[in-house]
């Protein structure tokens, strides 16, 4: 009798083992999409995603991650610690680069492309009261240029190393997300904030309407410097309350990055619903109005996921 009760237990282990194995395929079909902070445009994009993913991936449990964005998204990536993120172009090159500086801890191998989706514009703001109408009026002045390491940062240092600068000209540097930059900055106590994002970010829009703003140009010559996967574009006259002119200034494609843990169908199908859905981003944000899929594939900095691949071929957008 004992004998038959110690096989038993054993057996109900082995079975209790098994099912407990079983456990991570079931887990491709949790959907967690890593953003950025609150106040960008990554947040926002990414809870309508998540919402998107929801509905139309069948069994999926979605969830919105908050993160210091591009850097960190894609070192949770290779983690496998998401399944969808949003990145910067230069960072994601970074990462399969290994840029030890730019924050990854070697070759990020496991990374893979859903698709390209929209421009980031490096937008430099400061108070009308602190004088700084260009580059080299922040010499001396305090800056905000995003989280550590983060991709805003990133841009920060490639725009000030185009114009022969560097942090140590400046006179005071913070590292702080957005809405943390605008509200020192209404506080009398930063002088500018930098900030990599789709055009109309709700932190300088907060920003322009709490205080009269400068949107501080980056001349096309310095962003030619730089080189791809930087653009030189046009910030438009309009864009915040009181801009009353056009401002030159850089431009990132920023992109939606997997890896290859994830099963192809659930990546055909974050692909798939991606643009099946536009409306709802650009809902969420007036940035997604600029994501196409005829461009979808332009500067992929890594390999496509064989499941975005599989919907770009369907649509003949790949042969």
């Amino acid at each position: 009798m004992l004998k038959l009760k110690t096989k038993l237990i054993a057996a109900a282990a082995v079975a209790l083992t098994t099912g407990l194995a079983a456990v991570p395929g079931r887990a491709q079909e949790f959907v967690n999409v890593l953003t950025g902070g609150t106040s960008g445009v990554y947040y926002p994009l990414g809870v309508a995603l998540s919402e998107i993913y929801a509905k139309g991936i069948s069994g999926a449990r979605t969830q919105v991650q908050a993160t210091k964005a591009s850097v960190e998204n894609l070192n949770l990536l290779q983690q496998g610690k998401g399944e969808i993120g949003f990145a910067l172009g230069d960072s994601v090159k970074f990462a399969v680069e290994g840029n030890t500086e730019a924050g990854f801890p070697g070759k990020l191998d496991k990374l893979r492309g859903i698709a390209a989706i929209y421009p980031n514009y490096i937008q430099i703001v400061a108070s009308q009261e602190s004088g700084i109408k260009s580059l080299a009026d922040l010499k001396g002045k305090s800056l905000s240029v995003g989280a550590p390491k983060s991709g805003t940062e990133l841009n920060a240092r490639a725009i000030f190393a185009a114009a022969g600068m560097s942090y140590e000209d400046l006179g005071k540097v913070e590292y702080l997300p957005f809405a943390e930059s605008v509200e020192l900055i209404k506080n009398r106590q930063l002088d500018a904030t930098l900030q990599s994002a789709g055009l109309g970010v709700a932190s300088i829009r907060d920003l322009a309407t709490s205080v009269p703003i400068n949107v501080v140009a980056v001349p096309a010559a310095d962003v030619e410097k730089i080189g791809s996967p930087y653009l030189p574009v046009t910030i438009p006259k309009g864009t915040y309350d009181g801009q009353t002119e056009d401002v030159p200034t850089a431009a990132v494609g920023n992109f939606l990055i997997t890896h290859d843990g994830v099963s192809e169908e659930t990546a055909y199908q974050m692909t798939k619903l991606l643009f099946e859905n536009l409306p709802q981003l650009v809902a969420a944000h007036a940035a997604a109005k600029a994501i196409d899929p005829a461009k979808a594939l332009d500067g992929m900095p890594v390999p496509l996921h064989p499941g975005a691949e599989r919907y770009y071929k369907e649509k003949g957008l790949l042969k």
